[in-house]
């Protein structure tokens, strides 16, 4: 099973403040459902709750270490290997990976591919996405979208995948 990572990030690897997305750009969240429709997410509890509605057409698993959390028809693994696990038994072929930072973090070492959208933003922010050693990557595909106001930044998409040794 192939594991990707999916994020949107700013010029200084910003993903969100207060639990909530820094910037509202359409295109990217078209994408984004483009790209995990069918597929099972995995995210850590503030982001599932922040999220506040049904992804439909996708399962969800969320990371936690709440032994008590219920999240409906979703499922919740206490582990990494439990997260992968569930995603494999299931028959998942591309495990898609969502935030927040510690679930980046976690799984950046397993991933295969990063779906990101780097966005030409700076700001407040309390959450990052984890740093990475760009030379472990190669870029296979790079899509530029200019501003469309001032409250919709330019963007890039970005298709990366781990370099293999």
């Amino acid at each position: 099973m192939k594991i990707s990572i999916i994020a949107a990030i700013g010029k200084n690897r910003e993903i969100g403040l207060n639990n909530d997305l820094l910037w509202s750009i359409s295109e990217d969240l078209q994408n984004f459902k483009k790209i995990t429709m069918g597929h099972y997410l995995v995210m850590g509890r503030k982001t599932f709750q922040s999220i506040g509605k049904e992804l439909k057409g996708r399962k969800l698993i969320i990371l936690t270490s709440d032994p008590y959390l219920s999240v409906g028809d979703h499922y919740i693994a206490h582990s990494v290997e439990e997260a992968i696990y569930l995603a494999e038994k299931n028959g998942e072929d591309e495990l898609m990976i969502c935030g927040g930072a510690k679930v980046y973090k976690d799984f950046l070492p397993k991933s295969d591919t990063m779906y990101l959208s780097r966005v030409d933003w700076e700001g407040d922010a309390d959450t990052y996405f984890p740093e990475y050693d760009e030379a472990q990557w190669s870029l296979q595909k790079e899509d530029f979208y200019p501003a469309k106001s001032e409250s919709t930044p330019s963007w890039s998409f970005l298709l990366l995948h781990k370099v293999k040794e």
